[in-house]
Parts: C-alpha cells; sequence; structure tokens
C-alpha cells in the first residue's frame, strides 16, 4: 500500500503541494510554542494595528496581539480539533458499520432505522441546533459533529462490509469455526483500511469549515483563545479601515482545507481499483 501511494505520488505535483502543506501545518501546530516568542492571548493595546515587520510578522490585531503567533496556535484548535473529532467519528462509525454488516438480520435493521433516522435531518442544521441547546464551545461542536456524522460513516462502512462478506475467504473462515470478531479483526479491517482512511481524509476539510463557521458566529472558541475562525469574525469589524487583518487566518483556511481535499482525492484515486487499472495502462503505454 505504501509503495503504491509513493509511486503514484511522484508524478501527481499537486499531492505533493498538498502533502507538503498537511506536513507542515502538523509541525507547525506541534512546535507552536517555539516558532514565536509571543503569548497569543496577552493583549497590548498600545501595539494594536502595527504592520507587518521582523517582529510581528503579520502585524497585531485589534488588542495589539500578535497575529502569526495566533495562527500557530490556532492550528491547535482548528486543525487538530477537527482531527480528533474525524478519529472519533471514524471509530463509532466503524465499529456501528462492521457489527451492522457482520451480524446482519436483526442487528443491521435495528442499526440501519437508526442510521436512517440521524440522515434524515440535514446535517448542518442539526449541529446548529445541538450547539444552540448545548452552548457555545468547543468542546459542544466536537460532540455535535460526532452525532450527527457517525450514521453516514456506518453506513458507508457497512456497504463495504457486506460486499467483502461473499468473498470465498470470508466464508471459509465462517466454515473453520472463526469468531465474528476474528473475521472483523483479521480478515475485514486490514481489507477496508484503505477505504476507511479515504473517507476520513476527504470529510476533514469540512469539518475544519464547520468549526471555523461557528465560532466566526460566535457559537464556537471563546476568546481569548485563537482560533481562525473567531480572528475572521475579529477582523471583519474593521475590514474596512484595516482589510489586510483578514487575509492570514483566511488564506490558512483556504489553504489547509484544499490540503486536505486535495489529499483526499489523490488518496481515493490511489487505492480504487478502476483508477489503478486506467493508471498501469498509461504508464505502459508510455514505455
Amino acid at each position: 500500500m505504501l509503495a503504491l501511494f509513493l509511486s503514484r505520488l511522484r508524478y501527481n505535483y499537486f499531492a505533493q503541494f498538498c502533502l507538503v502543506v498537511v506536513l507542515a501545518v502538523f509541525l507547525l501546530g506541534i512546535f507552536a510554542p517555539w516558532l514565536t516568542q509571543f503569548d497569543p492571548t496577552v493583549a497590548d493595546i498600545r501595539q494594536k494595528y502595527l504592520p507587518m515587520s521582523e517582529v510581528h510578522w503579520f502585524g497585531t490585531d485589534h488588542l495589539g496581539r500578535d497575529i502569526f503567533a495566533r495562527i500557530l496556535f490556532g492550528i491547535r484548535v482548528t486543525v487538530f480539533y477537527a482531527l480528533w473529532a474525524m478519529f472519533i467519528t471514524l471509530l463509532i462509525g466503524i465499529v456501528i458499520g462492521m457489527i451492522a454488516g457482520v451480524f446482519g438480520k436483526k442487528v443491521d435493521e435495528i442499526l440501519m432505522r437508526l442510521c436512517d433516522v440521524m440522515l434524515s435531518f440535514p446535517s448542518e442544521v442539526m449541529i446548529l441546533a445541538l450547539v444552540g441547546i448545548l452552548g457555545a464551545g468547543i468542546e459542544h461542536i466536537l460532540l455535535a459533529v460526532v452525532l450527527v456524522k457517525w450514521a453516514w460513516y456506518a453506513r458507508m462502512i457497512r456497504g463495504t462490509v457486506i460486499q467483502y462478506m461473499h468473498k470465498n475467504y470470508i466464508r471459509y473462515a465462517q466454515t473453520i469455526g472463526e469468531s465474528s470478531y476474528q473475521i472483523i479483526y483479521r480478515h475485514l479491517l486490514p481489507v477496508t483500511a484503505a477505504e476507511i482512511m479515504i473517507l476520513g481524509s476527504a470529510d476533514i476539510g469540512s469539518v475544519i469549515l464547520l468549526i471555523s463557521a461557528l465560532s466566526f458566529l460566535g457559537l464556537g472558541v471563546q476568546a481569548p483563545v485563537p482560533e481562525w475562525g473567531s480572528m475572521l469574525s475579529d477582523a471583519k469589524n474593521i475590514m474596512i479601515l484595516h482589510p489586510e487583518q483578514m487575509l492570514p487566518a483566511g488564506i490558512a483556511i483556504v489553504l489547509v482545507v484544499v490540503a486536505f481535499n486535495g489529499l483526499g482525492d489523490f488518496l481515493r484515486d490511489v487505492f480504487d481499483p478502476d483508477n489503478r487499472i486506467n493508471f498501469t495502462k498509461v504508464k505502459t503505454d508510455e514505455l
């Protein structure tokens, strides 16, 4: 799998760019305290609206806080929390999807009807309603994302599991007496890992946008915690006098979302059997 990924990556420069951006964002977020001398939450009104300089790379905001420092520490909220939400959502989706696909019959019927109920409501409306009920805060946003999105992943994974349940090696494992849990662990998880990874990577960008949008509306991260959406919300109040205040957070959101979406599309193309065959044919023709 890794060899296939690397071989395809050699010929896709946009995917290389997306991978570099994603890795750079991870490193910047992890090492944020060592990459800036400023505390992103400490205000100094005497330093407000300073232009870009060698000291303040992106200038300062309306409270005199260093924007570059807030962008760096904002990665930990905007991106890392989105990844954490996707991990929990995928974990729940995998468990429920595997159980529904393997056990079938009444278990499958009950779980899928529950998924139908969850999927019958628009996800954005449900998340807004849950956040409105639970109150503002990043923890409530993550809880709402998990509660709303797990059903879609469970249904997708269940469909993939059902396809593999008819394979001969799965039937042989059932014949020799392997338990359902052994079949899931030994046979189904390895073959569905690529598809699960594709599902997760393709949806991270939408979760990042959701966290930023809710924070922009005042329903997410609360001040003074740095978050890209809340930074845009602060900058919109002075957009006419200082339009440059919106650029760092806005560009960061666009760049990261495009990178995750591009990487997700690349993973889908790499591990999709039809695309793999077409790619092999093209390379053979070139030779």
